[in-house]
């Protein structure tokens, strides 16, 4: 009798044990007083971006990708789509944190994929290279990634949108000149159109926004018609034009008329605007700015020069892509 008694209290003691603890083999049973459960969280937060893979040209290509928040999503509704790239010798993981962009895309809606460069570089111009023999290869990666960001994520394929930073920006714009019925948008920072064997032209009516720093030491604001030979065994920059000569080119193929330029504090705005609303084409220049990205509270290098504060880049460039000039 006495050993029943022992064995019924040892079953009751284990039982309340496992309650305490929370050890219960239900997957329902809530956590004990030791474990309190964690609050839920707010209906706008978001999951840490997700590094995925794609093979093109043999290849394994990588990106981050970042999904707009609950609270701005509608179901399986379609999606804005914006592709970010970095600038030369920065990671997806730089142009992240420059733009600061997933704030931007959380209140808007947007997905947002910041892919990785070979080398940690774009093929912004044609003209091949010892380092990048094939530089159209970037071109057919971000066609691919578009592709499959409408097939998997329900990205809009009439709202793709490109943004990019220095080397980055100009490979935004090579993609809006090349592919104008892909792109939708471009907005860039220090981006500028290559020139000379590595030319790339407008095909197409696309909305342009490029925002540039007038004292920018990396890469001038009047074009690097002839850049100096790289150091280091790096790869050599590509030639480009002026910022002004690339907006010009895409007012030019979106049949814009005549300039007009507004003096706004701390910076310019010069605007081409188009008959179709979608050909519309702007240039910001900013005073006394660096190769920076205006309203960033970060930069990659102190070599870059100052970062302007008079202009909150990412909202900008969110506002002109949306077409809500927030």
């Amino acid at each position: 009798m006495d050993s029943r008694i022992r064995g019924a209290a040892l079953a009751l003691l284990l039982a309340a044990t496992a309650a305490l603890t929370g050890c219960s083999s239900s997957p329902a049973e809530p956590p004990g007083p030791s474990a309190p459960a964690p609050s839920a969280p707010a209906p706008s937060a978001t999951a840490a971006d997700s590094r995925a893979y794609l093979k093109v040209d043999g290849t394994k290509r990588d990106y981050l990708l970042h999904r707009p928040g609950k609270s701005a999503e509608a179901g399986h509704a379609r999606k804005p789509l914006v592709i970010a790239f970095h600038g030369r010798t920065h990671r997806a993981e730089d142009m992240r944190k420059l733009s600061a962009l997933n704030k931007a895309a959380d209140r808007h809606g947007l997905l947002v994929a910041y892919p990785q460069g070979l080398n940690n570089g774009w093929g912004d111009g044609k003209a091949p290279t010892a380092r990048r023999p094939d530089p159209d290869t970037d071109v057919r990666f971000t066609e691919a990634l578009v592709k499959k960001l409408i097939r998997s994520e329900h990205a809009d394929p009439k709202r793709v949108y490109v943004v990019g930073f220095s080397n980055g920006g100009s490979m935004a714009l090579r993609m809006a000149a090349q592919r104008p019925r892909l792109v939708t948008a471009v907005a860039t920072v220090a981006g500028q159109l290559p020139t000379k064997a590595a030319a790339v032209r407008p095909t197409g009516p696309v909305r342009a926004l490029l925002i540039y720093g007038d004292k920018d030491p990396v890469r001038p604001i009047t074009g690097m018609p002839n850049p100096a030979p790289p150091t280091g065994g790096s790869e050599p920059p590509t030639p480009t034009m002026s910022a002004r000569a690339s907006a010009e080119a895409f007012a030019a193929a979106g049949g814009a008329g005549a300039p007009a330029t507004e003096k706004e504090k701390g910076y310019s705005r010069t605007v081409w605007a188009a008959p179709p609303a979608d050909a519309e084409v702007q240039l910001l220049v900013v005073h006394g700015g660096g190769h920076s990205w205006p309203g960033s509270a970060w930069s990659p290098s102190t070599s870059f020069g100052p970062t302007s504060k008079a202009l909150d880049a990412t909202g900008t460039m969110v506002g002109f892509l949306t077409g809500t000039r927030s």
